[in-house]
């Protein structure tokens, strides 16, 4: 699994100009789900994303977790981190699990998150989607499993 995690003050995700998930001060967590990835992988990940001390304390250091600022999450699917653009100028998914497989999986991620006490949305998977986000810091991170 690939995830792109972004601390934020506030994230939303509309579907048609209809708003299907937001979340104020916390993570948007963009996910894409490869062949063979499963519940093991996520439950690694979920720990991760609660636990990852990215949120800053009164000094302005990095020194607190999404659960010790009662944060949310926003989980988005996104097969495209999944592209390959070795060659010519068309991304190739080929990595990126099918719609059957992934879904599952990002689900079970948005669960596992949910289990630690993190108020969670999502967007709408296989749907166009909007994504809007105001970065916090920035803070952007790149995890794989």
């Amino acid at each position: 699994m690939r995830l792109v995690l972004q601390r934020v003050a506030r994230g939303a995700v509309t579907v048609d100009g209809r708003l299907v998930g937001q979340v104020g001060q916390g993570v948007v967590v963009l996910v894409g789900v490869g062949h063979g990835d499963g519940e093991a992988q996520a439950d690694w990940l979920a720990e991760k994303i609660v636990n990852l001390r990215i949120f800053e304390d009164e000094a302005g250091k990095m020194n607190h977790s999404l659960l010790e600022v009662g944060g949310g999450a926003l989980v988005v699917s996104q097969f495209t981190l999944y592209a390959d653009v070795q060659r010519g100028r068309r991304p190739s998914f080929v990595d990126a699990a099918l719609p059957q497989e992934a879904q599952p999986v990002v689900d079970y991620l948005a669960r596992r998150l949910a289990g630690y006490g993190v108020p969670v949305q999502t967007g709408e998977f296989g749907a166009h989607m909007r994504v809007e986000l105001e970065n916090d810091g920035p803070v952007t991170i790149i995890l794989e499993r």
